[in-house]
């Protein structure tokens, strides 16, 4: 396996790797390569805990719920002639 060295990684880089190390429980080498494969789409990446974030505000629909939409604008599909002379 072939070893890479890069030079001039910036104080913030640098830290925000150590972080993202810390956070996953790995060592720095292996999280810098778990970075390198997901953004070369090597390797998906891990489904972020935060997708639920906003889930809130977008909202879930069971079948009942999406039938009652469908029922609510059923007048807003119809399509009127006297509006397009």
């Amino acid at each position: 396996m072939k070893s890479i060295t890069v030079h001039g990684i910036d104080e913030i880089t640098s830290r925000q790797l150590q972080i993202v190390a810390e956070k996953l429980g790995l060592s720095l080498n292996k999280t810098i390569k778990k970075i390198i494969q997901e953004a070369l789409g090597i390797k998906p990446a891990e489904i972020s805990s935060r997708r639920s974030d906003f889930e809130e505000f977008c909202g879930i629909w069971d079948a009942d719920d999406l039938q009652k939409f469908y029922e609510s604008v059923k007048p807003l599909r119809q399509v009127n002639s006297e509006d397009w002379k």
